[in-house]
C-alpha cells in the first residue's frame, strides 16, 4: 500500500524512539489539542477570578492527558504508525486507553459546568445545550454498559480482523476518522466508571468494578491473537518499507504484546482512582452524619438509651 497520500515517505529510517519522538504534527490532532487546553484554562481561570477552587491535581490530570494525545498524533510516531503494527499498536493504546482516562479525572465536564454562564429565563446558551445533552436520551444509550462495552471490543475484533482497517488506513480522513473513533470509545467506556463528571449512568463502586474488568479479558485474548499468529493478519502493515528493516510477522506479535501488555495498565490506574474515590466518599457520608448528630442531638443515641433504661425499669 502506498502511504505518499499522507504526507508520508516510503524510505522511513529504522525506527528508534528518539525518530519516533521527533516533531511532525497532523494539524486536525494539533488544532484540537491546542483548543482542549485553550478552553480549559479559559473554565479555571473564570473560576479562579470569581474566588472559586479548582484542584490543581484535576489540571494536571487533564493537561497530561490532552499531551498524550499530541505526543501520538503530533510526533512521527504517527509516520511510524502507518507502516509499523507495533507503533500503530502503541498510538490505539494510548489514544483509546491512557489519555480518556486522565483526561476524565481532570472533570472537564464539571468544570465546563460550573465556568459556563447561565443564558437567563427562556434562553439557551452553551451551558444550557450541555446540559440538555447530559440528561438526552441519546447519552443515556452511548454510556450505557450495554453499548460501551460491546463497542469496546468491536473497534478490536471488527475494526482489525475484517477489511475495514485496510479501507481506513488508505486515506488521511480515514485515519484521522479512526483515531478519533478509538478516542471517543475509550471516552464513553471510562466516563461512567470513572464518576468523575455527572452523566446519565451512575452504577455504585462494585458494578464499576465489574464494567471495568468485563472488557479488558478481551483485550488481553486480541493482544494474544496477534502474538500467536503465524502469518499477517492485517493487509495494511503486510509489506514494511525495507528501508525500515523490520519482518512483518515480528512487528505483528510486538504488537499483540503491546495490545495485551496495555489491557492491563489502565486497569490498575482505573481501580486506584475507584479506591480513592470509593474512600473519599464513604468519609464524606461519615461527616454528614456526625453533622447530623450534632444537630439532632444524636437522637439515635437517645433513643436507644431511652430503651435500655426500660428494659431495666421492666426488670427490676
Amino acid at each position: 500500500m502506498d502511504h505518499s497520500g499522507h504526507g508520508m515517505m516510503m524510505d522511513l529510517p529504522p525506527f528508534t524512539l528518539g525518530r519516533g519522538l521527533e516533531w511532525s504534527t497532523d494539524p486536525f490532532f494539533l488544532v484540537a489539542c491546542l483548543l482542549g487546553l485553550g478552553l480549559y484554562g479559559w473554565g479555571v481561570v473564570r473560576l479562579r477570578r470569581r474566588g472559586d477552587a479548582w484542584s490543581a491535581g484535576r489540571t494536571v490530570s487533564y493537561v497530561v492527558g490532552v499531551l498524550t494525545v499530541a505526543l501520538v498524533m503530533c510526533t512521527r510516531l504517527n509516520d511510524y504508525g502507518m507502516v509499523m503494527f507495533s507503533v500503530h499498536m502503541v498510538q490505539h493504546m494510548v489514544i483509546s486507553m491512557l489519555s480518556p482516562i486522565l483526561i476524565l479525572l481532570g472533570a472537564p465536564v464539571t468544570l465546563a459546568l460550573r465556568a459556563l454562564p447561565t443564558a437567563g429565563r427562556d434562553r439557551k446558551g452553551p451551558r444550557e445545550l450541555l446540559l440538555g445533552l447530559l440528561h438526552s436520551r441519546y447519552m443515556r444509550i452511548v454510556t450505557h454498559p450495554a453499548f460501551t462495552i460491546p463497542m469496546f471490543i468491536a473497534s478490536l475484533y471488527v475494526l482489525y480482523f475484517t477489511p475495514l482497517f485496510d479501507f481506513l488506513m488508505g486515506s488521511k480522513a480515514g485515519h484521522i476518522a479512526m483515531m478519533v473513533h478509538f478516542f471517543a470509545v475509550g471516552m464513553v467506556f471510562f466516563w461512567p466508571i470513572m464518576g468523575v463528571d455527572p452523566g446519565p449512568h451512575r452504577p455504585g463502586y462494585v458494578m464499576r468494578m465489574l464494567e471495568l474488568f468485563a472488557g479488558m479479558p478481551f483485550h488481553a485474548f486480541f493482544g494474544i491473537a496477534l502474538m500467536m499468529a503465524t502469518s499477517p493478519m492485517v493487509g495494511t502493515f503486510e509489506h514494511p518499507p525495507a528501508s525500515l528493516g523490520i519482518d512483518a510477522l515480528s512487528d505483528q506479535n510486538a504488537a499483540g504484546g503491546i495490545a495485551w501488555a496495555f489491557s492491563e495498565i489502565p486497569s490498575v490506574l482505573v481501580l486506584i482512582a475507584l479506591l480513592f474515590q470509593w474512600y473519599g466518599s464513604e468519609q464524606r457520608q461519615a461527616r454528614r452524619k456526625d453533622r447530623a448528630a450534632d444537630r439532632d442531638g444524636d437522637k439515635e443515641l437517645e433513643a436507644y438509651n431511652a430503651y435500655l433504661a426500660s428494659l431495666n425499669a421492666r426488670e427490676s
